[in-house]
Protein backbone atom coordinates (compact mmCIF):
# COMPACT_ATOMS: atom_id res chain seq x y z
CA UNK A 1 0.00 0.00 0.00
CA UNK A 2 1.30 3.47 -0.57
CA UNK A 3 2.68 5.79 1.85
CA UNK A 4 0.76 8.02 1.21
CA UNK A 5 -2.55 5.91 1.26
CA UNK A 6 -0.78 4.95 4.85
CA UNK A 7 -0.78 8.48 6.26
CA UNK A 8 -4.00 9.69 5.36
CA UNK A 9 -5.55 6.24 6.99
CA UNK A 10 -3.79 6.79 10.03
CA UNK A 11 -4.81 10.84 9.81
CA UNK A 12 -8.70 9.29 9.61
CA UNK A 13 -8.27 7.02 12.72
CA UNK A 14 -6.36 9.95 14.72
CA UNK A 15 -8.99 11.67 14.07
CA UNK A 16 -11.70 9.34 15.07
CA UNK A 17 -10.68 7.81 17.67
CA UNK A 18 -9.96 10.54 20.52
CA UNK A 19 -10.55 10.83 23.95
CA UNK A 20 -13.81 11.59 25.49
CA UNK A 21 -15.10 12.08 29.26
CA UNK A 22 -19.07 11.37 29.66
CA UNK A 23 -21.57 10.80 26.35
CA UNK A 24 -20.20 12.49 23.95
CA UNK A 25 -23.81 14.28 22.53
CA UNK A 26 -24.46 16.42 25.99
CA UNK A 27 -20.89 17.15 25.76
CA UNK A 28 -21.03 18.76 22.25
CA UNK A 29 -24.03 20.51 23.64
CA UNK A 30 -21.59 21.77 26.81
CA UNK A 31 -19.08 22.74 24.26
CA UNK A 32 -21.64 24.74 22.01
CA UNK A 33 -22.30 26.79 25.49
CA UNK A 34 -18.73 27.35 26.13
CA UNK A 35 -18.29 28.80 23.09
CA UNK A 36 -21.29 30.87 22.74
CA UNK A 37 -20.20 31.83 26.67
CA UNK A 38 -16.56 32.61 25.98
CA UNK A 39 -18.07 34.88 22.72
CA UNK A 40 -20.44 36.76 24.78
CA UNK A 41 -17.90 37.64 27.46
CA UNK A 42 -20.38 37.44 30.40
CA UNK A 43 -22.45 34.73 31.96
CA UNK A 44 -26.05 34.92 29.90
CA UNK A 45 -29.14 36.05 31.63
CA UNK A 46 -30.61 33.28 29.23
CA UNK A 47 -29.55 30.28 27.04
CA UNK A 48 -31.23 28.78 24.05
CA UNK A 49 -30.36 25.69 21.92
CA UNK A 50 -31.88 24.53 19.12
CA UNK A 51 -31.28 20.85 18.68
CA UNK A 52 -31.49 18.10 16.11
CA UNK A 53 -33.61 15.09 17.38
CA UNK A 54 -30.68 13.02 17.35
CA UNK A 55 -28.59 14.98 19.48
CA UNK A 56 -31.99 15.85 21.66
CA UNK A 57 -32.37 12.17 21.92
CA UNK A 58 -28.90 10.59 22.84
CA UNK A 59 -28.51 13.73 25.81
CA UNK A 60 -32.51 13.17 27.39
CA UNK A 61 -31.19 10.27 29.30
CA UNK A 62 -27.37 9.96 30.07
CA UNK A 63 -25.37 10.41 33.36
CA UNK A 64 -23.18 13.92 33.05
CA UNK A 65 -19.81 12.68 34.84
CA UNK A 66 -19.53 13.56 38.53
CA UNK A 67 -22.86 14.81 39.14
CA UNK A 68 -25.11 12.23 39.94
CA UNK A 69 -27.61 13.72 37.47
CA UNK A 70 -28.38 13.21 34.11
CA UNK A 71 -29.50 15.16 31.07
CA UNK A 72 -28.80 18.60 29.37
CA UNK A 73 -29.51 21.16 32.26
CA UNK A 74 -26.40 20.61 34.35
CA UNK A 75 -24.50 20.01 31.17
CA UNK A 76 -25.58 23.61 30.18
CA UNK A 77 -24.83 24.85 33.89
CA UNK A 78 -21.27 23.28 33.93
CA UNK A 79 -20.77 24.66 30.66
CA UNK A 80 -22.08 27.74 31.55
CA UNK A 81 -19.99 28.50 35.14
CA UNK A 82 -16.70 26.97 34.47
CA UNK A 83 -16.46 25.31 30.23
CA UNK A 84 -13.78 25.65 28.66
CA UNK A 85 -14.38 25.25 24.75
CA UNK A 86 -10.34 24.30 24.00
CA UNK A 87 -11.09 20.87 26.10
CA UNK A 88 -13.28 19.94 23.58
CA UNK A 89 -15.25 16.43 24.46
CA UNK A 90 -13.28 16.80 27.80
CA UNK A 91 -15.50 19.63 28.86
CA UNK A 92 -17.77 18.01 31.58
CA UNK A 93 -14.25 17.07 33.47
CA UNK A 94 -14.56 19.54 36.22
CA UNK A 95 -13.17 19.80 40.15
CA UNK A 96 -15.96 18.75 42.23
CA UNK A 97 -16.47 22.15 43.86
CA UNK A 98 -17.11 23.63 40.50
CA UNK A 99 -19.81 20.99 40.05
CA UNK A 100 -21.56 21.78 43.16
CA UNK A 101 -21.36 25.72 41.83
CA UNK A 102 -22.91 24.58 38.39
CA UNK A 103 -25.73 22.72 40.25
CA UNK A 104 -26.47 25.92 42.69
CA UNK A 105 -26.75 27.87 39.62
CA UNK A 106 -29.28 25.76 38.36
CA UNK A 107 -31.45 25.25 40.78
CA UNK A 108 -31.62 29.01 41.24
CA UNK A 109 -31.58 29.77 36.84
CA UNK A 110 -32.83 26.59 35.80
CA UNK A 111 -35.47 28.46 33.92
CA UNK A 112 -33.48 30.77 31.82
CA UNK A 113 -32.43 27.43 30.27
CA UNK A 114 -34.66 26.80 26.97
CA UNK A 115 -34.16 23.62 24.81
CA UNK A 116 -35.84 23.05 22.01
CA UNK A 117 -35.91 20.85 18.28
CA UNK A 118 -34.18 22.73 15.65
CA UNK A 119 -37.01 22.87 12.96
CA UNK A 120 -36.51 21.59 9.27
CA UNK A 121 -33.23 20.95 10.80
CA UNK A 122 -31.51 18.00 8.10
CA UNK A 123 -28.93 17.85 9.77
CA UNK A 124 -28.61 14.81 12.27
CA UNK A 125 -25.67 16.41 14.58
CA UNK A 126 -27.13 19.96 14.56
CA UNK A 127 -26.39 21.88 18.42
CA UNK A 128 -27.39 25.76 18.12
CA UNK A 129 -26.87 28.12 21.03
CA UNK A 130 -27.78 31.57 21.06
CA UNK A 131 -26.89 33.17 24.71
CA UNK A 132 -28.39 36.70 25.73
CA UNK A 133 -26.68 39.88 27.52
CA UNK A 134 -29.00 42.97 28.18
CA UNK A 135 -29.08 43.73 24.71
CA UNK A 136 -26.14 41.69 23.56
CA UNK A 137 -26.05 38.06 22.43
CA UNK A 138 -23.47 35.53 21.03
CA UNK A 139 -24.37 32.79 18.68
CA UNK A 140 -22.43 29.49 17.92
CA UNK A 141 -23.32 26.65 15.53
CA UNK A 142 -22.07 22.92 15.79
CA UNK A 143 -22.45 20.48 12.53
CA UNK A 144 -22.39 17.12 11.65
CA UNK A 145 -19.03 16.21 14.17
CA UNK A 146 -19.16 16.68 17.68
CA UNK A 147 -16.35 19.51 17.62
CA UNK A 148 -17.05 21.05 13.94
CA UNK A 149 -17.98 24.38 14.50
CA UNK A 150 -19.70 26.03 11.27
CA UNK A 151 -21.09 29.46 12.59
CA UNK A 152 -20.17 31.85 15.34
CA UNK A 153 -21.28 35.23 15.89
CA UNK A 154 -21.58 37.98 18.79
CA UNK A 155 -24.82 40.18 18.18
CA UNK A 156 -25.03 40.92 14.18
CA UNK A 157 -20.33 39.83 13.58
CA UNK A 158 -20.14 36.87 12.28
CA UNK A 159 -16.79 35.35 13.27
CA UNK A 160 -16.70 31.92 11.83
CA UNK A 161 -19.03 31.05 8.63
CA UNK A 162 -18.44 29.25 5.74
CA UNK A 163 -15.16 27.03 6.41
CA UNK A 164 -16.72 24.19 7.32
CA UNK A 165 -14.52 21.26 5.95
CA UNK A 166 -17.05 18.33 6.23
CA UNK A 167 -18.56 16.95 3.24
CA UNK A 168 -22.21 15.57 4.23
CA UNK A 169 -23.73 14.27 7.22
CA UNK A 170 -21.77 11.68 8.17
CA UNK A 171 -18.60 13.45 9.01
CA UNK A 172 -16.27 12.93 5.72
CA UNK A 173 -13.35 15.24 5.23
CA UNK A 174 -12.84 16.15 2.00
CA UNK A 175 -9.41 14.86 2.35
CA UNK A 176 -10.57 11.33 3.77
CA UNK A 177 -9.37 8.21 1.63
CA UNK A 178 -12.05 5.99 -0.17
CA UNK A 179 -12.03 2.98 1.81
CA UNK A 180 -13.59 -0.49 1.26
CA UNK A 181 -13.25 -3.89 3.06
CA UNK A 182 -10.44 -4.54 1.66
CA UNK A 183 -8.59 -1.28 2.07
CA UNK A 184 -9.31 -2.09 5.59
CA UNK A 185 -7.71 -5.43 6.04
CA UNK A 186 -4.53 -3.99 3.61
CA UNK A 187 -3.87 -1.48 5.56
CA UNK A 188 -4.47 -3.51 9.23
CA UNK A 189 -2.51 -6.73 7.76
CA UNK A 190 0.36 -5.05 5.94
CA UNK A 191 1.07 -1.83 7.68
CA UNK A 192 4.46 -1.02 9.13
CA UNK A 193 3.69 -2.03 13.02
CA UNK A 194 5.26 0.89 14.18
CA UNK A 195 2.58 3.06 12.54
CA UNK A 196 -0.09 1.32 13.89
CA UNK A 197 1.42 1.02 17.24
CA UNK A 198 -0.70 4.58 18.32
CA UNK A 199 -3.97 2.56 18.79
CA UNK A 200 -2.63 0.74 21.81
CA UNK A 201 -3.27 3.93 23.59
CA UNK A 202 -6.95 3.02 23.77
CA UNK A 203 -6.54 0.22 25.59
CA UNK A 204 -5.22 2.02 29.36
CA UNK A 205 -8.06 4.44 29.51
CA UNK A 206 -10.79 2.13 28.20
CA UNK A 207 -9.56 -0.68 30.44
CA UNK A 208 -9.48 1.63 33.98
CA UNK A 209 -13.06 2.43 32.80
CA UNK A 210 -13.53 -1.39 32.64
CA UNK A 211 -12.20 -1.64 36.08
CA UNK A 212 -14.30 1.23 37.80
CA UNK A 213 -17.64 -0.37 35.57
CA UNK A 214 -17.09 -3.95 37.64
CA UNK A 215 -17.63 -2.07 40.96
CA UNK A 216 -21.34 -1.36 40.13
CA UNK A 217 -22.67 1.40 37.76
CA UNK A 218 -26.19 2.05 36.20
CA UNK A 219 -27.86 -1.95 35.74
CA UNK A 220 -24.19 -3.44 37.29
CA UNK A 221 -24.78 -5.34 33.59
CA UNK A 222 -20.94 -5.80 33.68
CA UNK A 223 -20.48 -6.84 37.38
CA UNK A 224 -23.51 -9.55 37.45
CA UNK A 225 -22.14 -11.23 33.73
CA UNK A 226 -18.94 -11.35 35.45
CA UNK A 227 -20.04 -12.79 38.70
CA UNK A 228 -21.72 -15.69 36.30
CA UNK A 229 -18.65 -16.05 33.83
CA UNK A 230 -17.22 -19.05 35.62
CA UNK A 231 -14.09 -18.72 33.48
CA UNK A 232 -15.35 -18.62 29.74
CA UNK A 233 -13.65 -16.44 27.87
CA UNK A 234 -16.05 -14.71 25.75
CA UNK A 235 -18.18 -14.17 28.72
CA UNK A 236 -15.87 -12.52 30.37
CA UNK A 237 -14.62 -10.39 27.64
CA UNK A 238 -18.11 -9.17 27.43
CA UNK A 239 -18.53 -8.20 30.85
CA UNK A 240 -15.29 -6.44 31.26
CA UNK A 241 -16.22 -4.99 28.05
CA UNK A 242 -20.16 -3.54 29.30
CA UNK A 243 -18.38 -2.50 32.33
CA UNK A 244 -16.95 0.00 31.25
CA UNK A 245 -20.24 1.41 29.27
CA UNK A 246 -22.24 0.71 32.54
CA UNK A 247 -19.59 3.65 34.12
CA UNK A 248 -19.70 6.00 31.33
CA UNK A 249 -23.38 6.03 31.11
CA UNK A 250 -24.01 6.37 34.55
CA UNK A 251 -22.10 9.31 34.95
CA UNK A 252 -18.48 7.82 35.90
CA UNK A 253 -15.33 10.67 35.73
CA UNK A 254 -13.39 8.44 34.12
CA UNK A 255 -12.34 9.04 30.33
CA UNK A 256 -12.33 6.91 27.27
CA UNK A 257 -11.54 6.67 23.91
CA UNK A 258 -14.12 7.07 21.21
CA UNK A 259 -14.81 5.71 17.94
CA UNK A 260 -16.49 8.23 15.68
CA UNK A 261 -17.74 10.26 18.22
CA UNK A 262 -19.68 7.66 20.60
CA UNK A 263 -17.66 6.55 23.60
CA UNK A 264 -19.55 3.31 23.65
CA UNK A 265 -18.43 2.51 20.32
CA UNK A 266 -14.75 3.25 20.95
CA UNK A 267 -15.20 0.87 24.37
CA UNK A 268 -16.75 -1.69 22.05
CA UNK A 269 -13.73 -1.71 19.62
CA UNK A 270 -11.24 -1.64 21.56
CA UNK A 271 -11.70 -3.79 24.67
CA UNK A 272 -13.23 -7.43 23.37
CA UNK A 273 -10.46 -7.86 20.86
CA UNK A 274 -7.59 -6.72 23.18
CA UNK A 275 -8.96 -9.19 25.80
CA UNK A 276 -9.77 -12.09 24.04
CA UNK A 277 -6.55 -11.67 22.47
CA UNK A 278 -4.53 -11.08 25.38
CA UNK A 279 -6.78 -14.52 26.80
CA UNK A 280 -5.38 -16.40 23.82
CA UNK A 281 -2.27 -15.54 23.89
CA UNK A 282 -1.89 -13.89 21.16
CA UNK A 283 1.40 -11.72 20.12
CA UNK A 284 1.56 -7.64 20.49
CA UNK A 285 1.70 -7.54 16.82
CA UNK A 286 -1.40 -9.56 16.52
CA UNK A 287 -3.76 -7.56 19.20
CA UNK A 288 -2.22 -4.19 17.88
CA UNK A 289 -3.18 -5.53 14.13
CA UNK A 290 -6.68 -6.50 15.72
CA UNK A 291 -7.17 -3.40 16.97
CA UNK A 292 -6.74 -1.43 13.57
CA UNK A 293 -8.95 -3.73 11.84
CA UNK A 294 -12.05 -3.59 14.62
CA UNK A 295 -11.33 0.64 14.97
CA UNK A 296 -11.02 0.93 11.32
CA UNK A 297 -13.79 -1.70 9.84
CA UNK A 298 -16.36 0.50 12.20
CA UNK A 299 -15.93 3.69 10.97
CA UNK A 300 -15.64 2.78 7.15
CA UNK A 301 -19.46 1.09 7.95
CA UNK A 302 -20.09 4.34 10.45
CA UNK A 303 -19.49 7.06 7.37
CA UNK A 304 -22.48 4.97 5.00
CA UNK A 305 -24.83 5.30 8.05
CA UNK A 306 -24.11 8.69 9.31
CA UNK A 307 -22.52 10.34 12.70
CA UNK A 308 -25.99 9.90 14.57
CA UNK A 309 -28.84 7.40 13.36
CA UNK A 310 -31.94 5.31 14.48
CA UNK A 311 -29.57 2.64 13.93
CA UNK A 312 -27.75 1.77 17.07
CA UNK A 313 -23.97 2.48 16.65
CA UNK A 314 -23.26 -0.81 18.59
CA UNK A 315 -24.06 -2.61 15.03
CA UNK A 316 -21.16 -0.81 13.45
CA UNK A 317 -18.49 -1.23 16.25
CA UNK A 318 -19.34 -4.70 16.80
CA UNK A 319 -19.11 -5.46 13.31
CA UNK A 320 -15.38 -4.23 13.40
CA UNK A 321 -15.05 -6.76 16.46
CA UNK A 322 -16.32 -9.87 14.60
CA UNK A 323 -13.43 -8.59 12.32
CA UNK A 324 -10.73 -8.49 14.86
CA UNK A 325 -11.64 -11.78 16.14
CA UNK A 326 -11.88 -13.64 12.65
CA UNK A 327 -8.11 -12.57 12.52
CA UNK A 328 -7.00 -12.87 15.85
CA UNK A 329 -7.62 -16.80 14.98
CA UNK A 330 -5.58 -16.70 11.70
CA UNK A 331 -9.01 -15.69 9.69
CA UNK A 332 -8.31 -15.21 6.02
CA UNK A 333 -9.59 -11.78 4.53
CA UNK A 334 -12.57 -13.80 2.78
CA UNK A 335 -13.46 -15.28 6.52
CA UNK A 336 -13.39 -11.48 7.48
CA UNK A 337 -15.51 -10.60 4.60
CA UNK A 338 -18.33 -13.85 5.98
CA UNK A 339 -18.08 -12.59 9.52
CA UNK A 340 -19.03 -8.70 8.26
CA UNK A 341 -22.34 -10.46 6.35
CA UNK A 342 -22.99 -12.41 9.29
CA UNK A 343 -23.32 -10.13 11.50
CA UNK A 344 -25.28 -7.38 9.07
CA UNK A 345 -27.99 -10.08 8.87
CA UNK A 346 -28.09 -10.09 12.41
CA UNK A 347 -28.15 -6.73 14.07
CA UNK A 348 -29.78 -4.85 11.01
CA UNK A 349 -32.59 -2.66 12.85
CA UNK A 350 -31.08 -2.23 16.28
CA UNK A 351 -32.72 1.18 17.47
CA UNK A 352 -31.33 3.37 18.94
CA UNK A 353 -33.89 4.77 21.86
CA UNK A 354 -31.19 7.82 23.56
CA UNK A 355 -27.92 7.47 25.06
CA UNK A 356 -28.79 5.60 29.01
CA UNK A 357 -27.02 3.33 31.18
CA UNK A 358 -28.71 0.51 29.70
CA UNK A 359 -27.00 1.22 26.68
CA UNK A 360 -24.61 -1.87 28.32
CA UNK A 361 -27.65 -4.61 27.25
CA UNK A 362 -27.22 -3.50 23.82
CA UNK A 363 -23.38 -3.54 23.64
CA UNK A 364 -23.77 -7.09 25.12
CA UNK A 365 -25.62 -8.38 22.11
CA UNK A 366 -24.04 -7.45 19.92
CA UNK A 367 -20.66 -8.53 21.42
CA UNK A 368 -22.28 -12.17 21.51
CA UNK A 369 -23.14 -11.99 17.87
CA UNK A 370 -19.57 -10.55 16.60
CA UNK A 371 -18.13 -13.71 18.95
CA UNK A 372 -20.73 -15.89 16.76
CA UNK A 373 -20.33 -14.58 13.31
CA UNK A 374 -17.01 -15.01 13.86
CA UNK A 375 -17.16 -18.16 14.48
CA UNK A 376 -19.31 -19.17 11.72
CA UNK A 377 -17.22 -17.23 9.33
CA UNK A 378 -13.98 -19.13 10.70
CA UNK A 379 -15.94 -22.33 9.22
CA UNK A 380 -16.30 -20.92 6.02
CA UNK A 381 -19.89 -20.98 6.82
CA UNK A 382 -21.73 -17.17 5.48
CA UNK A 383 -25.40 -15.57 4.95
CA UNK A 384 -26.49 -16.74 1.22
CA UNK A 385 -26.47 -13.81 -0.89
CA UNK A 386 -30.03 -13.66 -1.29
CA UNK A 387 -30.69 -13.29 2.69
CA UNK A 388 -31.79 -9.85 3.96
CA UNK A 389 -29.35 -7.23 3.15
CA UNK A 390 -26.13 -9.40 2.16
CA UNK A 391 -25.16 -9.36 -1.02
CA UNK A 392 -22.14 -11.16 -3.03
CA UNK A 393 -19.85 -8.23 -2.42
CA UNK A 394 -19.25 -7.30 1.05
CA UNK A 395 -19.11 -3.82 0.24
CA UNK A 396 -22.66 -3.53 -1.31
CA UNK A 397 -23.72 -5.62 1.78
CA UNK A 398 -22.31 -2.38 3.76
CA UNK A 399 -24.14 -0.10 1.81
CA UNK A 400 -27.15 -1.61 1.67
CA UNK A 401 -27.02 -1.52 5.59
CA UNK A 402 -25.63 2.22 5.45
CA UNK A 403 -28.68 2.96 3.65
CA UNK A 404 -31.03 1.65 6.15
CA UNK A 405 -29.51 3.19 8.89
CA UNK A 406 -29.19 7.01 7.34
CA UNK A 407 -32.15 6.91 4.59
CA UNK A 408 -34.99 3.71 6.00
CA UNK A 409 -34.97 4.56 9.81
CA UNK A 410 -35.40 8.43 9.57
CA UNK A 411 -39.37 7.66 10.65
CA UNK A 412 -38.31 5.47 13.00
CA UNK A 413 -36.10 8.22 15.18
CA UNK A 414 -39.41 9.97 14.80
CA UNK A 415 -40.99 7.65 16.40
CA UNK A 416 -38.58 6.48 18.93
CA UNK A 417 -38.29 10.48 20.08
CA UNK A 418 -42.17 10.94 20.26
CA UNK A 419 -42.38 8.25 22.79
CA UNK A 420 -39.40 9.46 24.68
CA UNK A 421 -41.19 12.44 25.24
CA UNK A 422 -45.02 11.45 25.67
CA UNK A 423 -43.56 8.71 28.78
CA UNK A 424 -46.40 8.39 31.18
CA UNK A 425 -44.45 7.11 34.65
Amino acid sequence: MDSIIRQQIRNLIQREVVVATGCTEPGAVALCVAKAREVLGSMPDSVELKLSKNVFKNAMGVGIPGTGMVGLPIAVAIALCSGNSARLLEILTVPAEEIEAAKQWLANNGDRINIGLKENCEDKLYIECICHKDNDSSTAIISKRHTNFVYIAKGDKVLLEGEDKVNGECGIDNGDPDLSAHIVYEYATTAPIEELEFINETVTLNSSAANEGLKGYGLNTGRILMENAEGDIVHTVIARTVAASDARMDGCTLPVYSNSGSGNQGIACTLPVFEYGKAKGRSQEQITRALILSHLTSIYIKKGIGRLSALCGIVNASIGVTCGITYLHGGTYDQMCYAIKNMINTLAGMVCDGAKPSCALKMSTGLYSAFVSAELALHDKVVDACDGLSEKDVDYSIRNLGRLGHDGMDQTDDMVLDIMTHKKY
